[in-house]
């Protein structure tokens, strides 16, 4: 070695150890600036924030990223608009569109949208005590911005001025012990953070003496006034009105909410088990998982889909707008417009034909049906069975089951009922005319040749009310994909003719059947009263499983002469109560004047006694008629009322007046049932057994109070 060369090789040793030690010291006073630049952001948010814990809100920051070993998230807020995990930035240049968002040039859409995973995941421990899965929202804020800038995916995007307007905008959706509960799960979930566990190479020197550092909280002039905050919460009070259920749920509905189905699925449950809301919270949710997807909500009742999508709206506005709820018929009826297919419905004429059809039935045909049933029967018979069923030929219709039908028919009588069928087709077919079931078979062709790929998800409400054709029609739409198609119902409350099982649509739910069987609605004296109407009447279900009350095996029937599958008897899955309150008037009067007085009396008592709103009561009838007369009673007594035909689900101190039919789905503290005649379950009569299910699913309207009238 020559003179030299040891200290030659130290001093080119030290002079890159100092060009490494400036290289990490430039990349440390980089990361620097920018936890700087994190932290100014993360205080002045915190300190934008703070005045709202003086309202119930509770701010948990710097909380460690479940999973992740370093993360950690800016903000947890916890409080009665919901549950918030809040993320701020400080990005100079930044743009939010369509979806996405880019800093500079640079797409950062997926670091983003990190914090609607973490949202949803977070879905699932808060579902453990029954929050609702929208009721978890990522945040992103922008610091030294103002409004509302945008979405990203879930991730709602606004700027630091005015987080505080943002988060009270929504409301409050969560009561003080119900913000408690969360935030016990809260501040479990998300643990606090204590600082980074590095495995980075250990760069020692001294440790530096450091300055004090000034509190930004401590800044009064960097504070929101007392009345900024007051403003913002009385801003959101003017909103509507936020009701319980829309934010929290029993822990099971809320895991059933987000549940993942690998095909077909059915919730079934009793009166006020909460099937419709777990609905309405799916699609949301559904809608909230796939921003590009669009949900149909539909159901049989006409005025049923307005209201939900009221509710929806108070409920989900960022989902609202991605979920169509309509009617069966108006969603057939929609089609085919759109589709150039024309149709002209007259069910007045229909009927008149059906009379024509049958007067011109063969002398002996006609004799044979009008022995066993007049008409009205025979009409039923086309329209649930045949047309229902979607049958063109007679061998189907001889070949099938009648599930529901208590009259038996042999081979000449179905050979009689076609023959009226052929005739009543042929002359609706003359004059132009359809009825509503070839809706139904209209649109089920078109879609068989043209499908429709506007959904990614169908929710069928009421399912039981629907025809085979209709769920054929719907399921073609989504098919068997995974979470695409939803059955809601009860077979205990169907009160239209017919019936048939899934299997015949080529539906299997394999598995894939949720029973709830908690009634959140009704009282244990109403609920009681309602199962006395059914005590002895049977019911059948659509999806083969047959239950039975108490304990006995399922059952069946045939009379004789009838094909197998006919005459098929059920019971029913009791539920449990889980609210007490007093029993159910019932109170006859020996006039219609002395009714009428006292049905209006006890409207009065509600109000003034009863601590109730005009917009709590229902008056629910059984045919329209008397509906028409309810309102003119009211009318002539200066209450106000609303039909439920006009009803759409928006709050109005006003009395709501319907049929039964019109009241599916829907829940009142006081339901008045006027003029009702004293009603006995008769097995083998079938009209008779539908009548009784109607009176239970009126019964079953009332959360608190149930009056009846009798003459």
């Amino acid at each position: 070695m020559s003179a030299g060369t040891s200290a030659a090789q130290q001093s080119q040793r030290m002079s890159a150890l100092a060009k490494s030690y400036r290289i990490e010291a430039e990349r440390a006073a980089a990361a620097s600036g920018r936890f700087a630049a994190a932290a100014i952001a993360e205080r002045r948010l915190a300190t934008r924030l703070s005045p709202l814990t003086a309202h119930g809100y509770h701010l948990l920051a710097d909380r460690k990223w479940p999973g992740s070993k370093n993360a950690q998230l800016d903000l947890i807020v916890v409080g009665p608009s919901g549950v918030w995990i809040v993320d701020s930035k400080h990005w100079n240049n930044f743009t939010v569109a369509a979806g996405a968002i880019f800093r500079d040039q640079a797409d950062v859409t997926d670091e983003v949208l990190r914090l609607a995973d973490i949202a949803y995941d977070a879905e699932e421990a808060f579902a453990s005590v029954g929050l609702a899965p929208g009721e978890v929202r990522p945040l992103l804020v922008m610091a030294g911005h103002t409004g509302r800038l945008g979405e990203v995916g879930p991730v709602e995007v606004v700027g630091e001025q005015d987080v505080h307007k943002h988060l009270a905008s929504r409301g409050t959706r969560l009561t003080t012990s119900q913000v408690e509960r969360v935030l016990a799960v809260a501040l479990k979930y998300f643990p606090a953070y204590i600082g980074a566990q590095s495995d980075a190479p250990d760069f020692t020197v001294a440790e530096p003496v450091l300055d004090e550092l000034a509190d930004p909280l401590l800044d009064d002039g960097a504070l929101l006034s007392e009345d900024e905050v007051r403003a913002a919460l009385t801003e959101a009070e003017f909103a509507a009105p936020i009701e319980d259920w829309m934010t929290f749920l029993h822990p099971a509905q809320a895991a059933l909410v987000r549940r993942t189905f690998n095909g077909p699925s059915r919730i079934r449950g009793g009166a006020g088990t909460g099937k419709t809301v777990v609905g309405l919270h799916r699609a949301a949710y559904l809608a909230r998982m796939h921003p590009q997807s669009r949900i149909l909500f539909t159901t049989f009742v006409r005025t049923l889909p307005a209201v939900m999508g009221t509710l929806l709206t108070r409920m989900a506005p960022d989902a609202a707008a991605r979920v169509d709820f309509m009617h069966v018929h108006g969603f057939a009826t929609k089609l085919l417009r759109e589709r150039g297919v024309r149709t002209r419905i007259d069910s007045r004429r229909a009927t008149h034909i059906l009379d024509q059809a049958w007067n011109g039935l063969a002398a002996e045909q006609r004799a044979r049906l009008a022995r066993q049933r007049p008409l009205e029967y025979w009409q039923e018979e086309l329209e649930s069975v045949i047309k229902g069923r979607g049958f063109t030929t007679f061998e189907q219709y001889a070949d099938c089951a009648r599930p529901g039908r208590m009259l038996g028919l042999t081979v000449d009588d179905r050979r009689a009922v076609w023959a009226l069928y052929q005739d009543y087709d042929r002359l609706l077919r003359a004059e132009g005319i359809s009825d509503f079931q070839d809706l139904v078979l209209l649109a089920e062709a078109s879609l068989r040749t043209t499908p429709l790929r506007t959904y990614d998800a169908v929710i069928v409400d009421e399912a039981q009310d629907l025809s085979l054709a209709m769920i054929r029609m719907l399921h073609s739409l989504v098919g068997d994909a995974p979470d695409a198609f939803t059955l809601i119902g009860d077979g205990q409350q169907s009160i239209y003719p017919g019936g048939y099982v899934l299997s015949e649509a080529g539906i299997s739910l394999s598995g894939r059947g949720v029973v709830l069987d908690e009634n959140y609605r009704n009282t244990a004296e109403i609920q009681a009263f309602a199962e006395t109407l059914i005590a002895d009447s049977s019911y059948l279900d659509i999806d083969d499983g047959a239950t039975v009350l108490t304990g006995g095996a399922r059952s069946r029937s045939e009379e004789a002469g009838a094909l197998p599958g006919e005459g098929r008897v059920d019971g029913r899955t009791r539920t449990s109560i889980l609210r007490h309150g007093p029993a159910p008037e019932i109170v006859h009067f020996a006039s219609r004047t002395a009714h009428d007085t006292a049905l209006v009396a006890r409207i009065r008592q509600a109000v003034e006694s009863d601590d109730l709103s005009l917009g709590d009561i229902a008056i629910l009838c059984d045919t329209n008629g008397q509906a028409s007369a309810a309102e003119k009673l009211l009318a002539s007594a200066g209450i106000p009322s609303i039909n439920l035909l006009e009803y759409q689900g928006a709050a109005a101190e006003k009395v709501k007046v319907g049929t039964t039919k019109r009241a599916k789905g829907l829940e009142f503290k006081l339901v008045l049932l006027p003029w009702s005649c004293d009603t006995h379950a008769v097995t083998d009569d079938e009209r008779a057994a539908r009548n009784i299910r109607e009176r239970y699913v009126a019964a079953t309207r009332a959360r608190d109070l149930l009056w009846i009238g009798t003459l």
